[in-house]
């Protein structure tokens, strides 16, 4: 949802997305088949952590075919959109959302044969990226981010695009 609200695309049909419909996982497999289609063109998935983990074995799929997939994971230790809900409707009663025993994305991705990169600081962003996209194979990227970071605009459950929260 981040990538929806804040990239600027600059041209039509170069951007893929579940459309915030909790499609948790949706982001690789559809990365994968986007450069399948589309070998010529730079394609990155942006995911958060728990996003990723839906399906993170994909990754064998993507190197053993040799499908170049550059991964930028959004890493806030939580299931980032459940957790916002709970947040805001809930009073912070957290309920199977943390993710805080997560696995170490960077070994992870070296473990399947794909090259990691980890990201903790604000001022090593635009480093971090350039390195990983412009490395040959796949690649993850692994930034850290605050643990309560959230999306808006969200629209509550159940209410009208005019009910939208805007903080």
């Amino acid at each position: 949802m981040w990538a929806a609200q804040y990239y600027h695309f600059d041209k039509p049909n170069h951007f893929i997305t579940s459309g915030g419909l909790d499609v948790m996982g949706f982001g690789l497999p559809a990365a994968i088949g986007a450069k399948a289609a589309r070998p010529d063109k730079l394609v990155v998935d942006i995911a958060g952590d728990g996003s990723i983990q839906m399906n993170i074995q994909e990754l064998m799929t993507a190197i053993e075919s040799k499908i170049d997939v550059k991964i930028v994971i959004l890493n806030n230790q939580f299931l980032g959109m459940v957790r916002q809900w709970q947040e805001l409707f809930y009073e912070k009663v957290y309920s199977s959302t943390n993710m805080g025993n997560a696995p170490d994305f960077v070994k992870l991705a070296e473990a399947y044969g794909a090259k990691g990169l980890r990201c903790t600081r604000p001022d090593a962003v635009e480093s971090i990226l350039s390195e990983g996209l412009n490395s040959e194979g796949t690649v993850i990227m692994d930034f850290a981010v605050d643990r309560e970071e959230s999306v808006y605009p969200m629209v509550p459950a159940g209410g009208a695009l005019t009910e939208m929260l805007l903080v």
